[in-house]
């Protein structure tokens, strides 16, 4: 399969060969950066066990919240479709931003302006030194994509957004595609 280069906005889609990789199992990352010093990533379909307002007790409405990445899991990060309402976003890629201002992000969520149709919010982010992702892609742990998605990725169901992706890319990775998560069960 040819291989494309990572590119910020664009996703990485792990390899069945990393079936027993915790962190990064089944993972569909959005790459909100990426440059020779390294990139940084959302892994897009690990939902946690609590929401945000477990986390803000500001927060007014239960936000699904995601496990970003084994990196600074302390931290809260979020990409968002709505730069227009929330300043000092960073663009990733037509129509998905990341960060921004918090206090807007709070405000708007208690106001019912934004919600999970437009935010998504993680703890901790994936992230990779120079060359070590290029190195990972080089070992086949990690098929790059462009994010054909744009600003709809933050919707995407996460319980079969891998399986999609395998499905997508078809030949073997059709079969790939209905393994049991635990190889143990088949």
């Amino acid at each position: 399969m040819l291989q494309i280069k990572p590119k910020k906005g664009y996703l990485l889609v792990a390899e069945p060969s990393i079936l027993g990789d915790v962190s990064f199992n089944r993972s569909v990352i959005l790459l909100a950066d990426h440059n020779t010093e390294g990139s940084v990533g959302f892994i897009l379909n690990k939902p946690m066990d609590f929401f945000l307002n477990d986390l803000l007790p500001e927060i007014e409405i239960p936000l699904s919240v995601y496990n970003g990445g084994p990196v600074e899991q302390d931290k809260l990060y979020y990409i968002h479709k709505t730069p227009e309402l929330i300043p000092n976003s960073m663009k990733i890629s037509e129509g998905v931003f990341w960060g921004g201002d918090v206090k807007s992000v709070i405000q708007l969520i208690n106001d019912g302006q934004i919600g999970n149709k437009d935010i998504r919010f993680f703890l901790g982010y994936s992230g990779w030194d120079a060359n070590q992702l290029l190195h990972e892609l080089g070992s086949q742990n990690w098929i790059v994509s462009e994010n054909t998605y744009k600003h709809s990725i933050i919707e995407k169901n996460e319980a079969t957004f891998w399986k999609e992706k395998m499905l997508e890319l078809g030949g073997n990775y059709s079969i790939w595609s209905n393994a049991p998560e635990d190889p143990s069960f088949n």
